[in-house]
Protein backbone atom coordinates (compact mmCIF):
# COMPACT_ATOMS: atom_id res chain seq x y z
CA UNK A 1 0.00 0.00 0.00
CA UNK A 2 2.77 2.07 0.46
CA UNK A 3 4.33 1.88 -2.63
CA UNK A 4 1.51 1.75 -4.22
CA UNK A 5 0.21 5.65 -2.82
CA UNK A 6 3.90 6.80 -3.44
CA UNK A 7 3.18 6.22 -7.22
CA UNK A 8 -0.50 7.94 -7.11
CA UNK A 9 1.87 11.37 -5.54
CA UNK A 10 3.99 11.43 -7.70
CA UNK A 11 1.59 10.90 -10.95
CA UNK A 12 -1.17 13.29 -9.72
CA UNK A 13 1.65 16.57 -10.19
CA UNK A 14 2.99 14.92 -13.37
CA UNK A 15 -0.77 15.03 -14.52
CA UNK A 16 -0.96 18.64 -13.95
CA UNK A 17 2.32 19.44 -15.49
CA UNK A 18 1.26 18.20 -18.77
CA UNK A 19 -2.11 19.80 -18.72
CA UNK A 20 -0.71 23.22 -17.71
CA UNK A 21 2.08 22.63 -20.69
CA UNK A 22 -0.90 21.75 -22.93
CA UNK A 23 -3.03 24.88 -21.55
CA UNK A 24 0.45 27.25 -22.22
CA UNK A 25 0.82 25.69 -25.78
CA UNK A 26 -2.53 26.19 -26.62
CA UNK A 27 -2.56 29.50 -25.03
CA UNK A 28 0.34 30.33 -27.49
CA UNK A 29 -1.34 29.14 -30.84
CA UNK A 30 -4.36 31.55 -30.34
CA UNK A 31 -1.83 34.51 -29.45
CA UNK A 32 -0.08 34.39 -32.23
CA UNK A 33 -1.22 35.78 -35.82
CA UNK A 34 -3.55 34.07 -37.39
CA UNK A 35 -3.62 34.43 -41.60
CA UNK A 36 -7.33 35.61 -42.66
CA UNK A 37 -9.59 33.87 -45.74
CA UNK A 38 -8.37 36.79 -47.25
CA UNK A 39 -4.32 36.29 -47.51
CA UNK A 40 -4.98 32.85 -49.70
CA UNK A 41 -7.63 34.17 -52.26
CA UNK A 42 -4.65 34.91 -54.75
CA UNK A 43 -6.50 36.49 -58.16
CA UNK A 44 -5.67 35.15 -61.55
CA UNK A 45 -4.77 37.43 -64.24
CA UNK A 46 -7.87 38.63 -65.84
CA UNK A 47 -8.95 40.96 -69.22
CA UNK A 48 -8.19 44.48 -68.92
CA UNK A 49 -11.58 45.64 -69.14
CA UNK A 50 -12.87 43.54 -65.91
CA UNK A 51 -9.93 44.35 -63.20
CA UNK A 52 -11.73 45.46 -60.34
CA UNK A 53 -10.10 49.63 -59.25
CA UNK A 54 -7.00 49.96 -57.64
CA UNK A 55 -7.06 49.32 -53.31
CA UNK A 56 -9.73 46.52 -53.87
CA UNK A 57 -8.62 43.35 -52.27
CA UNK A 58 -10.03 39.79 -52.83
CA UNK A 59 -11.66 38.30 -49.32
CA UNK A 60 -13.26 35.20 -50.35
CA UNK A 61 -13.83 33.00 -53.42
CA UNK A 62 -16.35 30.18 -53.90
CA UNK A 63 -16.25 27.37 -56.79
CA UNK A 64 -20.05 27.09 -58.50
CA UNK A 65 -21.44 24.19 -59.39
CA UNK A 66 -24.86 24.54 -60.90
CA UNK A 67 -27.20 25.83 -63.91
CA UNK A 68 -28.00 28.40 -65.64
CA UNK A 69 -32.06 28.07 -66.22
CA UNK A 70 -33.38 30.28 -69.37
CA UNK A 71 -37.36 30.65 -70.89
CA UNK A 72 -38.15 30.62 -74.00
CA UNK A 73 -40.21 33.98 -75.09
CA UNK A 74 -41.13 36.12 -77.86
CA UNK A 75 -38.29 38.98 -78.71
CA UNK A 76 -37.19 41.26 -78.26
CA UNK A 77 -38.61 42.39 -75.31
CA UNK A 78 -37.02 44.14 -71.87
CA UNK A 79 -34.24 40.99 -71.58
CA UNK A 80 -33.05 40.98 -74.81
CA UNK A 81 -32.93 43.92 -76.86
CA UNK A 82 -32.80 42.25 -80.24
CA UNK A 83 -33.65 38.71 -81.33
CA UNK A 84 -30.14 36.49 -82.11
CA UNK A 85 -32.24 35.11 -85.13
CA UNK A 86 -35.17 36.03 -87.64
CA UNK A 87 -37.25 33.50 -85.93
CA UNK A 88 -38.86 36.01 -83.44
CA UNK A 89 -37.62 34.19 -80.07
CA UNK A 90 -35.23 33.69 -77.85
CA UNK A 91 -33.66 31.89 -74.51
CA UNK A 92 -33.68 34.24 -71.65
CA UNK A 93 -31.60 33.47 -68.32
CA UNK A 94 -34.21 33.81 -65.50
CA UNK A 95 -32.25 32.94 -62.99
CA UNK A 96 -28.94 30.60 -61.54
CA UNK A 97 -29.18 27.86 -59.77
CA UNK A 98 -25.61 27.38 -58.15
CA UNK A 99 -23.61 26.38 -54.94
CA UNK A 100 -20.20 27.38 -54.32
CA UNK A 101 -17.61 25.33 -52.33
CA UNK A 102 -14.16 26.49 -51.15
CA UNK A 103 -11.18 24.64 -52.06
CA UNK A 104 -11.56 21.98 -49.56
CA UNK A 105 -15.59 20.98 -50.61
CA UNK A 106 -17.10 23.09 -47.91
CA UNK A 107 -20.63 24.73 -48.84
CA UNK A 108 -19.72 28.76 -48.52
CA UNK A 109 -22.75 30.33 -50.28
CA UNK A 110 -25.60 29.53 -52.73
CA UNK A 111 -26.49 31.84 -56.37
CA UNK A 112 -29.48 32.70 -57.66
CA UNK A 113 -31.65 35.70 -58.71
CA UNK A 114 -33.46 37.37 -56.24
CA UNK A 115 -35.61 40.84 -55.71
CA UNK A 116 -33.09 43.43 -54.43
CA UNK A 117 -34.65 45.06 -51.46
CA UNK A 118 -32.47 48.37 -51.85
CA UNK A 119 -33.62 49.13 -55.25
CA UNK A 120 -37.35 50.34 -56.17
CA UNK A 121 -38.74 48.46 -59.31
CA UNK A 122 -41.25 50.89 -61.15
CA UNK A 123 -43.10 49.23 -63.69
CA UNK A 124 -46.31 51.17 -65.18
CA UNK A 125 -46.57 53.09 -62.40
CA UNK A 126 -46.29 49.85 -60.14
CA UNK A 127 -43.52 50.22 -57.58
CA UNK A 128 -42.86 46.35 -57.23
CA UNK A 129 -40.47 44.61 -54.28
CA UNK A 130 -37.06 45.32 -55.65
CA UNK A 131 -35.21 45.00 -58.79
CA UNK A 132 -34.43 41.48 -59.91
CA UNK A 133 -30.50 40.92 -59.38
CA UNK A 134 -27.77 38.42 -59.17
CA UNK A 135 -27.96 36.67 -55.57
CA UNK A 136 -25.30 35.64 -53.53
CA UNK A 137 -25.98 34.44 -50.08
CA UNK A 138 -23.97 32.68 -46.64
CA UNK A 139 -24.44 29.31 -46.35
CA UNK A 140 -23.61 30.16 -42.79
CA UNK A 141 -24.75 33.24 -41.50
CA UNK A 142 -27.48 34.43 -44.55
CA UNK A 143 -25.58 37.41 -44.90
CA UNK A 144 -27.09 38.63 -48.66
CA UNK A 145 -25.45 40.83 -51.44
CA UNK A 146 -27.05 41.97 -54.79
CA UNK A 147 -25.09 42.80 -57.28
CA UNK A 148 -25.24 43.95 -61.58
CA UNK A 149 -23.04 43.51 -64.03
CA UNK A 150 -21.06 46.40 -65.05
CA UNK A 151 -18.55 44.40 -67.43
CA UNK A 152 -18.35 41.54 -69.26
CA UNK A 153 -15.43 39.75 -71.49
CA UNK A 154 -15.74 36.71 -73.70
CA UNK A 155 -11.66 37.59 -74.71
CA UNK A 156 -10.63 33.97 -76.22
CA UNK A 157 -7.43 34.90 -74.65
CA UNK A 158 -9.19 33.97 -71.47
CA UNK A 159 -12.90 32.67 -71.92
CA UNK A 160 -13.81 29.12 -73.36
CA UNK A 161 -15.61 29.80 -76.94
CA UNK A 162 -18.75 27.78 -75.30
CA UNK A 163 -18.16 29.30 -71.71
CA UNK A 164 -20.15 31.98 -70.19
CA UNK A 165 -18.54 35.57 -70.06
CA UNK A 166 -16.34 36.63 -67.51
CA UNK A 167 -17.83 39.11 -65.60
CA UNK A 168 -17.19 42.12 -63.21
CA UNK A 169 -20.57 42.48 -61.21
CA UNK A 170 -20.90 45.94 -58.89
CA UNK A 171 -22.94 45.32 -55.53
CA UNK A 172 -25.99 47.47 -55.00
CA UNK A 173 -27.42 45.81 -51.62
CA UNK A 174 -26.52 43.99 -48.93
CA UNK A 175 -28.19 42.78 -46.09
CA UNK A 176 -27.00 41.05 -42.66
CA UNK A 177 -28.46 37.62 -41.67
CA UNK A 178 -31.32 37.44 -38.95
CA UNK A 179 -28.92 37.01 -36.29
CA UNK A 180 -25.91 39.52 -37.36
CA UNK A 181 -23.80 37.41 -39.60
CA UNK A 182 -21.83 39.86 -41.75
CA UNK A 183 -19.51 37.87 -43.96
CA UNK A 184 -20.64 39.16 -47.35
CA UNK A 185 -21.68 42.50 -46.36
CA UNK A 186 -18.25 44.42 -46.75
CA UNK A 187 -18.31 42.96 -50.75
CA UNK A 188 -18.26 45.89 -53.00
CA UNK A 189 -17.18 43.86 -56.31
CA UNK A 190 -17.77 40.42 -57.46
CA UNK A 191 -15.36 38.47 -60.43
CA UNK A 192 -17.08 35.48 -62.51
CA UNK A 193 -13.99 33.86 -63.79
CA UNK A 194 -13.04 30.82 -65.41
CA UNK A 195 -16.91 29.79 -66.33
CA UNK A 196 -17.04 26.33 -68.15
CA UNK A 197 -20.36 26.03 -69.81
CA UNK A 198 -23.67 27.52 -69.51
CA UNK A 199 -24.54 29.23 -72.19
CA UNK A 200 -28.22 29.09 -74.10
CA UNK A 201 -29.22 26.20 -76.39
CA UNK A 202 -28.63 26.53 -79.45
CA UNK A 203 -31.93 25.29 -80.70
CA UNK A 204 -35.34 24.68 -78.91
CA UNK A 205 -37.03 28.04 -78.95
CA UNK A 206 -37.76 29.12 -82.77
CA UNK A 207 -41.58 29.16 -82.71
CA UNK A 208 -44.47 30.09 -80.77
CA UNK A 209 -45.31 26.42 -79.39
CA UNK A 210 -41.87 26.61 -77.64
CA UNK A 211 -42.86 29.97 -75.83
CA UNK A 212 -42.78 28.84 -72.09
CA UNK A 213 -39.74 26.00 -72.60
CA UNK A 214 -37.34 25.75 -69.66
CA UNK A 215 -33.90 24.73 -69.92
CA UNK A 216 -31.35 24.10 -67.33
CA UNK A 217 -27.71 24.03 -68.53
CA UNK A 218 -24.93 22.90 -66.12
CA UNK A 219 -22.06 25.12 -65.41
CA UNK A 220 -18.72 25.81 -63.48
CA UNK A 221 -17.40 29.31 -62.62
CA UNK A 222 -15.56 30.32 -59.91
CA UNK A 223 -16.61 33.87 -57.83
CA UNK A 224 -14.44 36.02 -56.46
CA UNK A 225 -15.56 38.87 -53.36
CA UNK A 226 -13.66 42.17 -52.46
CA UNK A 227 -13.99 44.66 -50.31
Amino acid sequence: MKNCNGSEHQTTPRILLIACATALAVAFTIALPQPTYSDRVKPPPVPSNIQVPAGSKAFLEGHAVGTQDYICVPCPNPATSMCPDTSGFAWVLFTPQATLFTDNDKQVITHFFSPNPFENNTNAGVMADGTIRATWQDSRDTSTVWAMAIAASSDAAFVAPDALPWLLLDVVGAQDGPTGGHRLTSTVFIQRLNTVGGIAPSTGCAQATDVGKRASVPYTADYLFYN
